[in-house]
């Protein structure tokens, strides 16, 4: 405490000193005379410890408030917590999809084996493996010479049973002009007729065996039924080959499919024309598009799955036959909205909410979802967030809503840049 008065000074006690030296004697007893100048000496030393403790008090600063006061001032000035840039996420707006992964090996949806359909040496075969070969070119030319003469005999007895044909008609003729004159009976002339009836067969059949000989004749010539590349070529020259027997193997590679199995619970989940998305060895960094085209409509013994039919189209010849894939397929898809990271959804009084952060203040924000897909972590959001805000996704005990917080620098500065190319859309607009 200050006081108006003046503090004493070195002069003022040393006048005190001097008049308690000049104070008249008392008579003195010889108990008096024993305590007397430790009495005087406590009286100096008294009053000079009063006179430093005012001194020293002047000197020294107004003295700290009392720790109650510190406190009030501490709980009268808000905390802001400050936020990491792992702590928040700013929210986007795209489609959400859910995928049911899968593998599988791809195969040609079109390949043919080529066979011999007759016997005889091979003359000549035109590719080899991995070549290209378009729909009727030649393959394997067969020797011709035995069935060239086949030709010649079934056309030979063609022209006989022509010639036969003729004569029955002739006499057949004759025998109609004998019985309007009655010289033949009727059975006879019928007989006559059924031979020609049976000559007419005769030609027919001759006929027959000629197109056949022809044919065979025009097999010695194998081409290709469908455009691609050579597989396999399964013969040489020089060799004989019987009906039946596999000469050549080709592959279109145009359009291949891809054979994935499904466990039987989630073929519900497929449907003809949903996309699909694989990756194969080989190519890591392209991604292969695909659809569904069929489900086979049982399942495969032992493992209890479900067949699913991709058709790929190859346009670029990348993709080989028996190469394995995998990837997934895309079951559902949302239309484009905002998405939200499923590590900011919280449970509150029974509804989804988010800690959201408005003008630097945490509010718990409710919010309606829609497709949501947990191995990406994200879910659509219907109702409640807008894109471009900014939602807290760590779990921080100490963040409640209403607390002040801080976003990072580089959150806060990507905010701004948002907002002036917001403005300027607008403006220009």
């Amino acid at each position: 405490m200050e006081t108006d008065q003046p503090l004493p000074t070195a002069k003022t006690y040393q006048k005190i000193n001097m008049k308690l030296e000049t104070l008249p004697p008392m008579p003195e007893t010889r108990h008096a005379r024993r305590w007397r100048k430790p009495a005087a000496v406590l009286v100096v030393l008294a009053l000079a410890g009063g006179g430093w403790t005012v001194m020293h008090a002047r000197s020294q600063p107004a003295a700290a408030p009392a720790p109650a006061q510190a406190d009030a001032k501490a709980a009268a000035k808000p905390t802001v917590f400050e936020l990491a840039g792992g702590d928040v996420a700013a929210i986007e707006e795209h489609a959400l999809s859910v995928s049911l992964p899968l593998s599988g090996s791809l195969a040609p949806l079109s390949q043919a084996t080529i066979k011999a359909k007759v016997s005889g040496q091979v003359a000549s075969t035109t590719l080899q493996e991995g070549q290209a070969v378009s729909a009727g070119q030649v393959l394997v030319q067969l020797d011709p010479g035995d069935l060239r003469a086949r030709v010649t005999q079934q056309q030979a007895a063609l022209d006989d049973a022509q010639a036969k044909l003729s004569l029955a008609i002739k006499n057949a003729n004759n025998n109609q002009a004998l019985l309007k004159q009655n010289y033949i009976s009727q059975n006879a002339y019928d007989s006559t007729q059924n031979s020609v009836e049976v000559a007419r067969a005769a030609v027919k059949s001759a006929e027959a065996m000629v197109e056949i000989a022809r044919i065979a004749l025009g097999d010695t010539v194998i081409r290709a039924p469908i455009a691609g590349i050579v597989s396999k070529r399964l013969v040489q020259a020089g060799e004989k080959v019987a009906p039946d027997m596999a000469v050549y193997t080709i592959v279109n590679l145009s359009q291949l499919t891809l054979e994935a199995q499904v466990p039987a619970s989630e073929i519900p989940r497929i449907k003809v024309g949903q996309d699909v998305q694989f990756k194969v060895d080989g190519y890591q960094q392209r991604d292969f598009h695909g659809k569904v085209a069929r489900i086979n409509p049982t399942t495969e013994a032992g493992s209890r799955a479900m067949l699913v039919y991709i058709a790929v189209a190859n346009e670029d010849g990348a993709l080989r036959g028996g190469m394995f894939a995998k990837g997934s397929i895309v079951t559902d898809r949302s239309r484009t909205a905002p998405i939200v990271p499923t590590a900011a959804l919280r449970t509150e009084q029974g509804r989804q909410v988010v800690y959201q952060v408005q003008n630097g203040k945490i509010v718990a924000q409710p919010v309606q979802l829609g497709l949501r897909n947990d191995d990406e972590g994200y879910a659509e959001v219907t109702s409640g967030l807008d894109k471009g805000a900014y939602v807290i996704i760590s779990r921080l005990d100490s963040i409640k809503p209403g607390n002040l917080v801080k976003l990072p620098a580089t959150v806060a500065a990507n905010k701004s840049a948002m907002l002036a190319e917001k403005d300027g859309s607008h403006v220009d607009h």
